[in-house]
């Protein structure tokens, strides 16, 4: 079956996660997570996104976000790409990193932003990274500790999230840190990770109680809403499509990867498309095929002729193991 288009429009809230190929993890190094919310600090930073709950586990990570005017798709290429790259110079490993696609829901902010929240901040409890929740406002990998006031980041927006729940700072945390322990009981919240008729609902048999009374809404996978919601959705993106297409506008080009392969690496885009054989450019160049190719998906044919070189030394660099 194929996939659907992935449902965006300015201003779109989301959850995002992403895992490791097999299970495989993402995070190995406190170098590897630092380069990781460095990478989501310049997204935030520059507008692209706005942040309210994460999470970085062993293989996998958990993001809450609300788009600025570039779509998810883009700044998600910005984050994973990029991260993918360097992990593999780092730890001196080929082939790709994450499993398939990332997995994004668009979802109903007034009914699922502090439910999202507190679900995504209690993710290293729930997996025994962390033992309580005392620990857990001390964890450096989560926006817990950043909402609780332990720790300051000034790209992660907390000020949106304390606000639901007092004007005053104090006030707002010790409410915030009580929603977070009633939480815990409630397990792993099945109904929050995808999107749909079924989770928006809670459950088949509020579904089912639906359809008994002839009573029925719009549903999608793609959305964690109720159907207005949905229908709501559905027609933003359609029109947002229609809009792009009229523009015709370009996606991640390979100027722009070249652009910011080279100022990842250190080096400049002239050497990455020149014969060098340093082992830094060599590496980079690598990156950069893998990227064009077998991420964006760009034929090794144009990406040969992009760096100067024979198709069949892009398909060498761009294999996997």
């Amino acid at each position: 079956m194929p996939r659907q288009p992935r449902l965006d429009a300015p201003g779109t809230l989301h959850h995002v996660n992403g895992r490791g190929i097999e299970t495989s993890k993402i995070f190995r190094t406190r170098k590897d997570r630092e380069d990781f919310i460095a990478r989501l600090a310049e997204l935030c930073r520059s507008g692209r996104w706005a942040i309210y709950a994460w999470a970085l586990m062993p293989n996998h990570f958990h993001l809450l976000v609300r788009t600025g005017k570039e779509p998810l798709a883009r700044s998600m290429r910005r984050l994973m790409t990029g991260y993918a790259i360097n992990f593999n110079l780092r730890h001196k490993r080929r082939g790709h990193l994450f499993q398939n696609r990332y997995k994004s829901i668009v979802c109903q902010e007034d009914l699922y932003l502090l439910e999202l929240t507190r679900y995504i901040h209690l993710n290293p409890l729930r997996a025994g990274l962390v033992p309580d929740l005392e620990a857990l406002g001390r964890y450096p990998w989560a926006g817990h500790s950043a909402l609780t006031g332990q720790v300051e980041r000034d790209w992660q927006d907390t000020n949106t999230i304390q606000g639901y729940f007092a004007r005053r700072p104090k006030e707002a945390v010790r409410r915030y840190k009580a929603f977070v322990a009633e939480g815990i009981s409630r397990g792993r919240r099945p109904e929050l990770v995808g999107g749909g008729l079924i989770r928006s609902l809670g459950g088949w048999s509020q579904v089912l109680s639906l359809r008994r009374k002839g009573l029925r809404m719009a549903a999608d996978d793609r959305v964690l809403g109720d159907g207005d919601f949905v229908e709501q959705i559905r027609s933003e993106s359609a029109e947002l499509e229609k809009e792009t297409l009229r523009r015709k506008g370009p996606g991640l080009d390979l100027e722009t990867l070249a652009r910011e392969i080279a100022a990842d690496r250190g080096i400049t885009e002239t050497e990455l498309r020149s014969g060098s054989r340093l082992r830094k450019v060599s590496e980079a160049r690598r990156g950069f095929c893998r990227a064009a190719v077998g991420e964006l998906g760009f034929p090794a044919a144009a990406v040969a002729r992009f760096l100067g070189v024979t198709t069949s030394a892009v398909v060498r660099a761009g294999r996997t193991e």
